[in-house]
């Protein structure tokens, strides 16, 4: 006579194979990466399918089934390994992989002994040795399964956990009822139809579960924390569980009758759905996690992972990362399980602002977000402020005219972290609420005094970073304008040579002609100068491209004979490959430095000529000349200068301007006789063949 059990058990093991086996279709066509660990989840939805449709055709006790049920967890323990292989950080520990090992061997000994079943049916005493090995070994499974599930998720990345938890909550589900099944099996010596019955719904509901978990999250990727170590709490667990189903068991053995199977039945759903609504919990994590540390463990904080993930936390910033700022609050709030923060830093004047928030955007911060006691009162005593003892007048160290108004009123506001550095207040952290509410003990302050120690110095550091780049600012605009100040001496002295000829030349047309010329090249090289000083100046040096050097000195002969005595004698002609205006430029700063030297009317002579494979061009002048101790230490050095108002930067940048070039400069002076100041450039032919020669290796 067929029962509502068994159609229940027919359809539910029925669709619970349907909805499998279209899981196993669907993963197996989408379009993602055919690795080992696909692979493997394929076969073991596919094998979970066959076992429930074996159970639906066949019934629970056929061999069979048995078979596809062993079958089933090798698929599903197989699938674990390789997600635990696949994960990135560390290797898997030595004991995990026993524990994977040993639970293969046990369902070897599973298959081995329910093959045996047959063989012994015409025995009823070996028949039932048999039938008590085989279901204690799937207790025994169960039992180690579940330890690997809660360890598989325990050592996974915070950032990759979200990934795997539904799947992690299917699988405890579905051992978690097999391990109540079975134990309630052993315990009453009795087959329990009803549980039987309802197995095979219960693995319908897990389907869509999983289903939903691989849109999700396709690859199920898992990424191994650094903390990896094997936890003994679940073994606990799990021994604290079989305890409990005893207990269970023979309190029902003595209510007896229809009401012990019903408190069976409801006691399994009860476990099982709770294991899916509350493992996946924040809240209820949260809350365990709390009472573990308050009551299993001498210390709240693994002190270890702690620093190496606030480490972390800060001082690892990538391409994607959120501000410095921003990771500061959150090292310090992933410590407290404090979901949001805000940091509060002095600006100039001497008040707290806001710099930066995490996860909290609901609270208010005025501009002027302390008041004239907060940062002396901070810096004073380093007092760690909570606000629930605040409100309740249970804070005697807390001066309460110290802290604003809104930081009380708000009830999320749940610590204030001091962050003083050498006494002096870099800023002020307050941390949001928790999930599960709980007041601060002495390690909780020990550890947010040193971590605030620790951030406050990384605070004072970012500043004083920002100090320095602004130092280096201001440098570079000092160099720039330096380097202005130098040019605009020389046109400055140009512009004089100039007037003073004039009253003696005035009235020569030929002079006048020159004169103009002279004022548009001054003027040009002003403005070229004003562009210089525009920080919105990114405008690199031209592209160097062929200069004949007789063309050269001829144009700097003409700009400069109206304001000396400047002639050529020897000029080869010669071609080099360079920046026309640099050359130009350091030409000027040697033609200037040589008139500045000279007497009025002295020669001053620009030659050019070759030197192996380059081009060597002297400025050589009758001036007053300097002595090698000079030309050592003091020539090319800024602001070093031995003329009477000069600065000390010409000499400088034409050096500086001539090996960027890939040039050089030479210099020999003797003190009341003159100085020669030599202009190396390389060859244009020579450069040429060098460029040619790095295209045709590239």
């Amino acid at each position: 006579m067929v029962t509502l059990l068994d159609y229940i058990s027919l359809f539910g093991h029925g669709i619970a194979a349907a909805l499998f086996g279209a899981l196993a279709i669907w993963q197996f066509q989408r379009k993602v990466e055919r690795n080992e660990k696909h692979l493997w989840l394929i076969s073991a939805i596919a094998l979970t399918s066959f076992w429930a449709l074996s159970i639906a055709v066949e019934g629970h006790l056929s061999p069979i089934s048995r078979f596809a049920e062993t079958l089933r967890n090798f698929g599903w323990l197989g699938f674990m390994f390789t997600l635990l292989r696949a994960g990135e950080g560390r290797d898997e520990p030595k004991t995990v992989n026993i524990i994977y090992a040993a639970l293969t061997f046990v369902l070897l000994g599973q298959m081995l002994v329910d093959s045996l079943l047959p063989a012994f049916a015409g025995s009823p005493r070996l028949e039932g040795v048999t039938l008590y090995t085989s279901l204690v070994l799937r207790m025994i499974f169960a039992a180690g399964v579940l330890v690997l599930v809660h360890n598989l998720y325990s050592i996974s990345a915070l950032e990759t956990r979200w990934g795997i938890r539904l799947p992690m909550a299917s699988l405890a589900a579905i051992w978690t009822y097999d391990l109540n099944l079975f134990t309630i099996t052993y315990l009453t010596q009795q087959m329990p139809i009803e549980l039987h019955a309802m197995r095979g719904p219960m693995m319908a509901v897990i389907a869509p579960i999983l289903a939903l978990a691989s849109m999700r999250n396709s690859e199920w990727d898992l990424k191994l924390s650094r903390s990896v170590a094997f936890r003994s709490l679940s073994l606990v667990a799990i021994g604290s569980y079989l305890l409990m189903m005893i207990v269970i068991a023979t309190a029902l053995q003595i209510i007896g009758g229809d009401y012990a199977r019903l408190a069976q039945i409801s006691f399994l759903f009860g476990t099982t759905i709770g294991a899916l609504l509350l493992l996946p919990s924040g809240r209820f994590r949260a809350w365990m996690k709390v009472k573990l540390a308050k009551n299993f463990f001498q210390h709240r904080y693994d002190y270890r992972s702690e620093w190496i993930r606030f480490t972390d936390t800060i001082g690892r910033p990538g391409t994607d990362s959120a501000p410095f700022h921003e990771r500061v609050i959150k090292a310090i709030a992933d410590i407290t399980d404090s979901p949001g923060g805000i940091l509060l830093v002095p600006d100039d004047s001497g008040q707290l602002v806001l710099q930066s928030r995490w996860n909290w955007s609901s609270i208010k911060v005025p501009a002027a977000a302390c008041n004239v006691r907060t940062i002396a009162f901070f810096e004073d005593t380093g007092h760690i402020v909570e606000f629930d003892a605040l409100r309740a007048g249970e804070d005697p160290k807390c001066e309460s005219a110290a802290i604003p108004d809104w930081m009380v009123t708000d009830e999320r506001a749940w610590v204030a972290v001091p962050l003083v550095h050498f006494d002096r207040l870099t800023g002020l952290m307050l941390l949001a609420r928790p999930r599960i509410n709980r007041t601060l003990d002495w390690e909780d302050l020990d550890m947010l005094r040193v971590v605030g120690r620790q951030v406050a110095s990384y605070l004072a550091e970012y500043r004083s970073q920002e100090s320095l780049s602004e130092v280096q600012r201001f440098d570079e605009f000092n160099r720039r304008m330096a380097f202005i100040m130098h040019d605009i001496k020389n046109l400055v002295s140009q512009l004089s040579l100039l007037a003073d000829n004039a009253k003696r030349h005035a009235g020569n047309p030929e002079f006048q002609v020159d004169m103009i010329d002279t004022l548009q090249d001054s003027a040009g090289k002003m403005n070229s100068l004003l562009k210089r000083l525009s920080q919105h100046n990114k405008a690199s040096p031209n592209e160097p491209k062929l200069v004949k050097v007789a063309d050269l000195i001829r144009s700097i002969v003409e700009k400069n004979r109206l304001l000396h005595n400047v002639q050529s004698k020897k000029i080869e002609d010669l071609t080099i490959f360079a920046d026309p205006a640099r050359v130009d430029q350091v030409l000027g700063h040697l033609v200037q430095n040589a008139i500045d030297a000279s007497a009025v009317g002295a020669p001053i002579t620009i030659n050019a000529h070759r030197r192996d494979l380059s081009v060597a061009i002297e400025v050589c002048d009758q001036g007053t000349g300097m002595s090698s101790e000079f030309i050592r230490s003091q020539l090319f050095k800024p602001f070093a200068s031995s003329k009477q108002g000069g600065f000390g930067i010409g000499a400088f940048e034409a050096r500086e301007l001539a090996q960027a070039m890939k040039g050089r400069l030479e210099v020999d002076s003797s003190e009341g006789v003159g100085s020669r100041f030599t202009l190396i450039l390389p060859l244009a032919k020579n450069l040429s063949d060098e460029f040619s020669a790095d295209e045709r290796a590239a």
